[in-house]
């Protein structure tokens, strides 16, 4: 496999990268994609088509590779892989369920490979505004496929404008549906990890009284009161300006604890006044113990960093590199999101392509397969 990385802030420049690289002998089969919903699709599948590359994309909320960073272009990792390797599957869920549109992957991916892996890209949030069940998505595929086999991805963007965000192939997208790149895992290599790097602070919580998405107590109090007291707050429940998810959400997450000392990260969206509730990204039960978390440092780019190089110690440099990074990672972690980045593509010594997420699909570590909130999550491609 021999990879190559390229950007753009238009169709035309794209193409003109492309004209470059195959006049240098670069032939590639196929075009990792990732950009604005301000660029042109329908434009980008024609272009690729013509040029005989297979073609899968998602929207994003920032795009990058290896070098270079945006918001509003295009990112593109190219492929020269044997089409013998992999296969592209794409299911749409309007008109049916999650369950059923994960069932049609995960078939698809054992009858083509005995021992498939995959790069899953979902719609985040579709033309309504409405998120995409990803919790039951992750379940769904793990049983589908089993629970020793492997998948990372991400969930499309939409520039934070959540007016709907969109998965696409060369012939077909939807603003609600699954794509999957299905890989070979007897002949590529998949090495990957989804982690936060966030600390913990103090003493452990538990959610005493909760409904779906919205904590209605921790500790036997309200939750709202509690939580604003942690931020320092001095907004009451009642207090209508103070907005969660856009002032400090992304910032103060919930660590939340797992089976087998795995941890997740789970973000608080906004008061819910009406119910007098704090309502989250991700759903906590009752029972769920968590902590509330230290502020953001260049620790946890440390982190991220440290974790992917102990586990290529064993496996050498890879051939590519794919990264999925939760949007609220910049607001956070400003120019040092940047060095998480690049520094990932240090680590592999291969080019990189990657999108700022509105959720994140891998492996914890030592851990199980989960959507993320809040996760840098990366998988490295190596043919063997």
């Amino acid at each position: 496999m021999v990879a190559k990385s390229i950007h753009g802030n238009s169709i035309t420049s794209i193409k003109t990268s492309l004209e470059k690289l195959r006049a240098d002998g670069f032939l590639p089969t196929l075009a990792i994609t990732f950009q604005s919903i301000k660029q042109d699709r329908e434009a980008l599948r024609n272009l690729f088509t013509a040029e005989n590359i297979d073609l899968i994309g998602a929207t994003s909320s920032g795009e990058f590779i290896d070098g270079h960073q945006s918001e509003g272009e295009i990112a593109i990792l190219l492929l020269d892989l044997s089409r013998d390797l992999y296969s592209i599957v794409f299911e749409q869920i309007k008109g049916s369920t999650i369950m059923e549109a994960a069932d049609k992957i995960s078939k698809a991916a054992l009858q083509k490979f005995a021992n498939p892996s995959l790069i899953v890209c979902s719609t985040g949030t579709d033309a309504n505004g409405e998120f995409l069940d990803a919790e039951t998505l992750v379940r769904a595929i793990e049983t589908g496929i089993g629970a020793h086999r492997y998948f990372y991805g991400g969930m499309a963007g939409d520039d934070m404008t959540f007016t709907g965000s969109y998965v696409f192939t060369n012939e077909r997208q939807t603003d609600c549906g699954i794509l999957a790149l299905v890989l070979d895992a007897d002949k590529i290599q998949t090495t990957g990890q989804a982690i936060t790097g966030w600390q913990k602070m103090g003493l452990s919580r538990k959610v005493t009284k909760s409904s779906g998405n919205l904590i209605y107590e921790i500790d036997g109090l309200n939750a709202v009161e509690m939580y604003l007291k942690y931020l320092g707050k001095s907004a009451s429940v009642g207090d209508r300006e103070f907005k969660v998810f856009e002032e400090l959400g992304f910032t103060y997450p919930f660590i939340v604890e797992r089976d087998s000392n795995e941890t997740l990260l789970k973000t608080p969206l906004e008061i819910d006044h009406v119910e007098n509730a704090l309502r989250m990204d991700v759903e906590m039960a009752e029972g769920d113990r968590f902590w509330f978390t230290m502020p953001p440092d260049f620790e946890i780019v440390e982190e991220i960093i440290h974790e992917a190089s102990q586990l290529k110690k064993d496996q050498g440099d890879a051939d590519a590199l794919i990264v999925f990074s939760c949007a609220g990672r910049p607001p956070v972690l400003g120019p040092l999101v940047t060095s998480e980045n690049d520094g990932l593509a240090e680590v592999w010594n291969s080019p990189m392509a990657g999108f700022f997420t509105y959720g994140e699909y891998g492996r914890a570590k030592n851990g199980k397969q989960h959507f993320h909130s809040g996760a840098c999550c990366w998988v490295a491609l190596t043919e063997k």
